[in-house]
């Protein structure tokens, strides 16, 4: 009995001393209001191509998106441009294709049912090219990552001047919202960095945001049918539910009646 009652007393101090740390490095992530969140959410399809505008100009250098194609683009539910637009967007790019006749590869304009072009050849090139770190897919950082919307929208805006006591390595930059408060990333957002072609006012925040909602359609391209789905489903359970009940009631009825 005594036995027990140490390794019992063991257990709950490792427990408090555990929800004690896990209290201490919690840390409260920025809020915003997203449009797709809830039931009835749905993608703000400015903040999607706006998104776009800010992962093709400041992040498409490092971060690949391999499960998207350019016709993605022009889907219904995503940023929805028009089927030219996503043409245009596409042939702004390059792809290697072939072999050709020669039996030789080739360079050629990119087509709606190509991936997105990837910024490196393989994770190799990637890593030289980032002092060693390999900069990570964006096609589902979004569920990869725990916090998820809020994490990737906080991180954008949570590089600081490091705290006394604490030191960086060269090429090492201190972000409040990091794991660890340490991140091999530059600051990649600063106010104008990129031109709205709609007028909107590309400060840190307004780009964050932008771009973050635009990876969290990248990461559930279809969360719209979803939720359509879902409500659908709820009030076909409540329509069954009324009619069970009235159903039961009148059997019940005449069960009481015949008694």
């Amino acid at each position: 009995m005594r036995n027990f009652s140490k390794i019992f007393s063991v257990l709950a101090l490792i427990f408090i001393l555990q929800i004690n740390v896990n209290a201490g490095e919690k840390v409260e992530y920025l809020k915003t209001d997203w449009s797709f969140k809830g039931l009835f959410g749905k993608f703000d399809r400015g903040s999607l191509q706006r998104g776009y505008q800010v992962y093709t100009e400041v992040c498409a250098s490092c971060h690949s998106m391999k499960y998207l194609s350019y016709r993605n683009l022009s889907e219904k539910g995503g940023p929805e441009f028009s089927v030219a637009e996503a043409k245009a967007i596409a042939a702004s790019f390059e792809v290697t294709d072939g072999p050709n006749a020669d039996g030789e590869m080739f360079q050629r304009p990119a087509k709606l049912s190509d991936k997105f072009v990837m910024p490196y050849e393989n994770v190799k090139a990637a890593q030289a090219a980032n002092g060693g770190a390999y900069p990570p897919d964006m096609s589902v950082l979004v569920k990869a990552r725990g916090g998820g919307v809020d994490y990737i929208y906080s991180l954008l805006q949570g590089y600081e001047d490091a705290p006394v006591g604490v030191v960086l390595d060269e090429g090492v930059y201190y972000n409040k919202y990091m794991y660890g408060n340490k991140i091999k990333m530059s600051a990649p957002l600063s106010d104008g960095i990129v031109e709205y072609g709609d007028g909107t006012i590309a400060s840190v925040d307004q780009m964050s945001k932008d771009v973050t909602t635009f990876l969290m359609w990248a990461a559930e391209p279809h969360l719209e049918t979803r939720h359509k789905m879902g409500f659908k489903a709820i009030v076909y359970l409540i329509i069954l539910t009324v009619l069970v009940y009235f159903s039961m009631k009148k059997i019940w009825s005449r069960v009481e009646s015949e008694v």
